[in-house]
């Protein structure tokens, strides 16, 4: 198994997306694939994730995007409603992944 800790929302060069929650999920993945890929694994490899929102209302569009990058079967996932994240930023996600 491939353990992630929490990613959050930062551009390869450090720039931090605050913008959108949309922009945000959109990052945070491109950031857990990239992980993945350098240990020789995929999304399809994930099989929990856990997502941080400070605000739940958000879950709606997190989700959309979540669909977007995940398909069936979907990793086991738990959303938890957080008071702050690092850096200000709206979500973080962490994952684990199934090597072989």
């Amino acid at each position: 198994m491939v353990f992630l800790s929490g990613q959050i929302p930062a551009t390869p060069d450090g720039r931090i997306i605050t913008g959108p929650v949309r922009e945000q999920t959109t990052q945070v993945l491109e950031n857990i694939k990239a992980i993945l890929h350098a240990e020789g694994l995929e999304l399809k490899d994930v099989v929990k994730t856990t997502i941080y929102l400070t605000d739940l209302s958000l879950f709606h569009e997190v989700n959309t995007v979540y669909g977007e990058y995940f398909s069936p079967p979907y990793p086991a996932r738990t959303t938890v409603g957080v008071s702050s994240l690092p850096k200000g930023v709206s979500i973080e996600m962490d994952v684990i992944a199934l090597v072989g």
